[in-house]
């Protein structure tokens, strides 16, 4: 954990009490805590009068579009001269929800390269070095709730309003499984009675969110669920789609989010993976969950290039389907008295 110290944060109030030209960044392929926890903060800046832009390494699912602000966020993969330009000009530059420069993709090198103030807002594992002040918090359940914090240590909670309530309770609900996982703590219920409070209709953000799901998108989870498999003696389940099997569903970005948390909510299960053919970069991608104490973040990071939190992270493989499906059963085996304690 690194929490600011009082010198920093009087650093940060005095650089912000002045107009400043503000870059704020998700990472790669943003979810819910991403998208939630900039445009939260960027209606903070703007409430403060900086001139404020979120710019996203590449374009995210259509269920967060609703979220304030959202129609103003830049697309590096699309609009990269105007980003790089936006870059180049900014005095600070807000990092939030990652903490390694590769994980905002081809957008890091003129991150890196960038003479702006670097801020790093994070709650996963082993923070890489590039910032200048850097809040990051592993027991913190996610980035959103952290940016409330950071508001809160700037002492301006009373700048909090629907806006910025909704865009953070969003990503507090996402990246929570609404409030279920066990990083959710007391203080997170505080600080959604909060944003309940400043007047965030809850019912309305989770309908929007989960409840606006295609067709397509619900034959693919049935695809899914149907693709289950079930290894009793490691407690683990796993799931794989196919490039094939996406586009029979007319895949979406974010279709996928969520689903290996089906395979986690089987009885017995202690370790959940769902493999997903990914075309475009021609690799599989992996996400991991797993209950109690089996540390996933390990996991990733020591066999598949990943890593996350302890109980949820994600990983990569070149090999093909078969393959990874095939390298991740022969590696179970080391694991096999870890899952079964």
């Amino acid at each position: 954990m690194h929490a600011m110290n009082t010198a920093e944060i009087l650093d940060l109030k005095k650089i912000l009490s002045t107009p400043k030209k503000v870059v704020i960044v998700p990472h790669k392929n943003p979810d819910g805590d991403a998208m939630g926890s900039t445009l939260g903060l960027l209606h903070y800046l703007k409430k403060l009068g900086h001139s404020a832009t979120v710019i996203a390494p590449n374009d995210y699912p259509e269920f967060l579009k609703w979220i304030p602000g959202t129609k103003e966020v830049l697309i590096y993969e699309e609009d990269t001269i105007a980003s790089e330009a936006l870059i180049s000009e900014a005095d600070l530059i807000f990092t939030l929800d990652f903490n390694a420069l590769h994980r905002c993709g081809a957008m890091g090198t003129p991150i890196e390269n960038s003479s702006a103030i670097k801020i790093m807002i994070d709650h996963h594992q082993q923070p890489d070095d590039y910032a200048t002040y850097v809040y990051s918090d592993v027991s913190m359940c996610s980035t959103c709730e952290m940016v409330y914090h950071f508001i809160e240590m700037m002492g301006d909670l009373e700048l909090i309003d629907v806006a910025i309530g909704e865009a953070l309770y969003t990503g507090i609900m996402t990246d929570t499984a609404s409030f279920r996982f066990p990083l959710t703590t007391s203080t997170t219920h505080r600080v959604i009675a909060h944003l309940i409070d400043v007047g965030v209709e809850k019912s309305d953000i989770h309908n929007a969110v989960y409840d606006t799901n295609s067709f397509g998108r619900l034959q693919l989870m049935g695809c899914a669920l149907n693709n289950l498999r079930f290894l009793e003696d490691f407690k683990t389940s796993y799931i794989s789609l196919t490039n094939k099997e996406l586009d029979a569903h007319d895949f979406q970005k974010g279709d996928t989010e969520g689903l290996v948390n089906y395979g986690l909510s089987l009885k017995g299960a202690k370790f959940a993976v769902i493999f997903i053919e990914h075309q475009e970069e021609s690799i599989i991608k992996i996400s991991f969950r797993s209950k109690g104490t089996f540390d996933v973040n390990t996991f990733a990071r020591t066999h598949f290039n990943g890593g996350g939190h302890k109980n949820a992270s994600g990983g990569r493989s070149n090999l093909n389907l078969e393959d990874t499906i095939a390298k991740f059963i022969s590696i179970l085996s080391d694991y096999k008295s870890e899952l079964n304690s």
